[in-house]
């Protein structure tokens, strides 16, 4: 070690002998941001890494447990280079060395043996600044929202809605061309799956093609978005972001009564097209509400709708778990920042502290955390809710007991007593949570919380939801991580038209109905998915960054499944009320410690509702939802995984609820047409919504010979029941069976 030490002092002699100005470090472009991007995150806060505190001169002239880190009497032997520069600190990582590049150390040598100068006053903040390895406080997302002008084309037509200037204006860019618009057909098949998930029949298709009326597209887009179905179309999206779920978890997984009315509220909400500021309020504080009613005691269900162990291992470790869950999916479902993460430390790459976490937390804390009686499955009882029949959240009391930050997220090591506050990464909106009014029953942090979330000066809200949308509707959002606004973000691909949107949202009364019409009327959306020149493009964005077409997308489960309910005549259009139970084969079964016991289907005209309101039980999914990817109810999901694996053929081609679907449609087709060809053509328009053409006719043709002739053999050589189903419903029903399993079935385009 002593001959590295003195390699060291050789090494720096020249500039030990008297440094000129034209070779200090400058501390401000130079040495803080070195600091701060290698030093700072360990050597801040309450309880620094070895008592050394990088984030002011004094901590850094006063050294830590090893003693001073430089002598001022002389530099060259400056314990803090012989650290630096034999790799020691940064201390290594995963067993991999952080040793700083040497051209960083010059820096720091030319800092320290220039005196070590420190600004007076200056105090280093580990997210002031973004760097190459972490977010700071001037990330993209955490800026005001700023309404940008919109562009004004050179060479191609300008257009009328501002959404296609702003993608026009990049692809002009790089010299490339929109596709065309889609068909009638294809553009009315798309609006009717975005908004209400089900599919148009074919005089709604025909009426469509043949209105040549300006106002025609205007005039469905505003029907659609005024049906029941429409609520229930995209609270399923909300439902994925805020874990919904029927049941607990854990081995007992039991039913949390009531979690529908939760379901409903969302429902209700969407189609009364409640402004989004309103909506965000009522989730985390409809209790606390001057105004409250049930309803909006009802929508802070959002709050009891994570997994719950009745019998943790530490029931006071489990406090801070929920505490956990609750500050999890709060920030990410209304501001796609993972806060979670400061639980132990501040956060590894987003200007969040690990205070931070525990300022949101606090807001939490109040509530029924702890450990309660069963039956009561982690939420208050009714008289302290003051409603009954519901599953809500209030604080059992106005003033909760303390909430410490504890050292790397372990309970018998707290720090400090925390402050309940917003989170301090917009330092413009930082603010102290004030104490409950006087009378109050609750802490009345949440309401602080949420209004904090809602106001319109909050940069991130504004900008989640409107990508959220744009998501919905085009496969993608502009920011690709739609639950991850942070340093490690898809970096928005139009950040200019994102800043558009949110600001028009929030000026529009935050209505997300008047967001989907803008959105729906763009010759963006409205594009073919096919480009006549895909091939070239596909070198150029194969990710389709630039939106030069819309993108094919499969159905997703709920609307695969409904709209074979649709094609069948069978579905049940009903709004609301608990949820039905799906049947599960019995090999699904076999992982349970109950088997059948453990579930009771629900009559078999209760299922042929929508999959909406299909009873989740976190540990039983429905094997053909899960398969084409239902999403996990455990925590947020901003966005499914879109899978294409052989078990999805598998299921479409055995699944006995595929059949049936089947089987009923034959069954319809044959009481209303005679004819083979009558038959075929009724079949096409009912699954496809067109006529068939004249080889399609030919082959289905020879397809309902073929297995007619089969079926009435088998018939001949076998005995069957008298209520079988005869050789034609059969060979139908396999028709029927091949056009289910169809891509123009699956795929909305």
């Amino acid at each position: 070690m002593r001959w590295r030490k003195l390699l060291l002092v050789f090494a720096i002699a020249p500039f030990a002998s008297g440094p000129t100005a034209a070779n200090e470090a400058n501390f401000e472009t130079e040495v803080a941001p070195l600091l701060i991007k290698r030093c700072v995150e360990c050597h801040q806060g309450r309880d620094p890494s070895g008592n050394l505190l990088l984030t002011t001169a004094e901590g850094f002239h006063q050294g830590g447990d090893s003693g001073p880190v430089i002598d001022l009497e002389n530099l060259g032997e400056s314990y803090f280079l012989h650290r630096v520069a034999d790799g020691e600190m940064p201390p290594e990582s995963r067993g991999q060395s952080q040793k700083l590049p040497d051209e960083e150390i010059e820096v720091l040598r030319r800092w320290i043996v220039g005196g070590a100068k420190w600004p007076e006053g200056r105090v280093l903040d580990l997210f002031e600044r973004t760097s190459d390895v972490r977010g700071g406080r001037d990330l993209w997302s955490l800026q005001p929202v700023e309404r940008p002008a919109v562009p004004q084309l050179e060479s191609l037509q300008q257009p009328t809605n501002p959404i296609d200037a702003f993608i026009l204006a990049r692809l002009e860019q790089d010299q490339m061309q929109p596709a065309p618009t889609a068909s009638k057909r294809e553009l009315l098949r798309r609006l009717y799956f975005d908004l209400i998930g089900l599919p148009p029949t074919l005089a709604q298709i025909e009426a469509f093609e043949q209105d040549d009326s300006p106002q025609a597209f205007d005039q469905v887009v505003d029907q659609l978005l005024n049906m029941p179905q429409y609520g229930e179309r995209w609270g399923r999206y909300w439902l994925d972001l805020v874990r919904y779920a029927d049941t607990s978890g854990y081995e007992r997984d039991q039913e949390k009564p009531f979690a529908w009315k939760y379901r409903d509220w969302v429902v209700a909400a969407l189609n009364a097209d409640m402004p989004y500021d309103r909506f965000v309020i009522e989730q985390l504080a409809g209790d606390e509400l001057p105004q409250r009613t049930e309803a909006s005691v009802i929508a802070t269900g959002f709050l009891r709708l994570g997994t719950w162990n009745d019998e943790p291992n530490d029931p006071l470790d489990y406090q801070y778990d929920r505490l956990e869950d609750l500050v999890h999916t709060t920030s990410s479902t209304f501001l796609a920042m993972t806060v979670k993460c400061a639980r132990c430390h501040d956060h590894k790459f987003d200007a969040i502290t690990h205070e931070d976490y525990y300022r949101m937390a606090s807001a939490f804390w109040a509530g029924p955390i702890a450990t309660r009686a069963r039956s009561l499955l982690g939420g208050p009882k009714p008289d302290e809710l003051g409603v009954t029949e519901v599953l809500g959240w209030t604080d059992l009391g106005p003033t909760p007991p303390p909430l410490h930050v504890l050292k790397n997220g372990e309970r018998e090591v707290p720090l400090g007593e925390v402050v309940p506050a917003s989170l301090s990464m917009i330092p413009a909106l930082e603010k102290t949570f004030d104490a409950s009014p006087e009378g109050s029953k609750t802490s009345h942090r949440r309401l602080q919380l949420a209004n904090w979330i809602a106001t319109a000066e909050n940069p991130l809200t504004a900008r989640v939801l409107v990508n959220r949308i744009w998501q919905h509707h085009f496969g993608q959002g502009i920011v690709r991580s739609p639950n991850n606004f942070g340093f490690l973000a898809d970096p928005p691909t139009h950040p200019k038209l994102l800043d558009w949107l949110a600001d028009e949202f929030v000026q529009g009364g935050w209505k997300i109905k008047r967001l989907h019409k803008l959105i729906l009327t763009s010759k963006t959306w409205q594009q073919s998915s096919t480009h006549p020149t895909a091939a070239e493009y596909a070198q150029k964005d194969s990710t389709n960054r630039l939106w030069w077409k819309s993108e094919r997308r499969r159905l997703d489960a709920e609307a695969l499944r409904d709209a074979m309910l649709t094609v069948s005549g069978e579905l049940d259009l009903r709004v609301g009320g608990p949820g039905f139970r799906p049947t599960i084969a019995a090999a699904a079964l076999e992982g349970l410690s109950k088997k059948s016991a453990a579930w009771n289907p629900s009559p078999a005209d209760a299922q042929t509702r929508r999959s909406l309101y299909m009873f989740s039980k976190r540990g039983l999914l429905p094997p053909m939802m899960t398969t084409f990817n239902f999403s996990d109810a455990t925590q947020s999901c901003g966005q499914r995984d879109v899978t294409t694996v052989p078990t999805q053929a598998l299921v479409l081609m055995n699944n006995p609820f595929v059949h049936d679907r089947s089987s009923k449609l034959a069954k319809s087709i044959i009481e209303n047409a005679k004819h083979p060809q009558d038959q075929v053509a009724q079949l096409w328009s009912i699954v496809y919504g067109r006529k068939p053409t004249a080889a399609e006719t030919q082959l289905a043709q020879q397809h309902l010979e073929t297995q007619w002739n089969r079926f009435q053999k088998l018939a001949t050589t076998s005995s069957q029941e008298t209520h079988a189903p005869s050789a034609e419903t059969r060979a139908m029903a396999s028709l029927a069976h091949v056009l289910l399993n169809s891509n123009e079935f699956i795929y909305i385009d």
